[in-house]
């Protein structure tokens, strides 16, 4: 939800390809688990937030510990998110956890997919005042169409930027 990135990109995200001591930390978005293997039309590097760094880390540490406890059944693959052997991680294993999460949450797992994560992300980033096509860009998009009509849930109604113009032109 803090980053935008597909979870078929983020199933595919090697430690390599993650930088949490840069500045700005970094994660490189170049390839995906889709068919094709990669995604070229939409690869880029996406500056982190302290949360997604810090949440790395510990995600790291703890893929250290499974690393151990697995033993000679670990294949390693450097991914970031894989299974508890380190191979590849299917979208059934990431609906599995991601519907324990929403249990935890308290929230109704019918009603939320991982793709909702991604919808947010646009939806928050507009609702915030950033422009459309720096969120397309962010999402991988090749323009703003696909993330004004499909991603953007609007937080609330964008015709309010001219009242409020307006009142400001027009004071009391």
């Amino acid at each position: 939800m803090l980053l935008g990135a597909r979870t078929e990109e983020l199933r595919a995200l090697t430690w390599s390809h993650v930088n949490l001591d840069g500045t700005p930390p970094s994660i490189m978005v170049w390839r995906s688990v889709r068919e094709g293997g990669d995604t070229r039309k939409s690869r880029r590097t996406l500056a982190m937030p302290k949360r997604c760094v810090d949440a790395l880390k510990l995600h790291r540490e703890r893929q250290d510990v499974a690393r151990k406890a697995a033993g000679a059944s670990w294949q390693d693959n450097n991914l970031v998110f894989a299974s508890k052997v380190g191979t590849e991680l299917d979208s059934h294993n990431v609906r599995r956890s991601f519907r324990a999460v929403l249990k935890k949450a308290d929230l109704n797992e019918k009603e939320w997919t991982p793709r909702e994560m991604r919808h947010s992300f646009v939806s928050l980033l507009s609702d915030s005042g950033i422009p459309l096509e720096n969120i397309s860009r962010l999402v991988g998009h090749r323009n703003t169409l696909v993330t004004e009509t499909v991603y953007r849930k609007q937080l609330r109604p964008m015709l309010l930027e001219g009242a409020e113009a307006m009142d400001q032109l027009f004071p009391d």
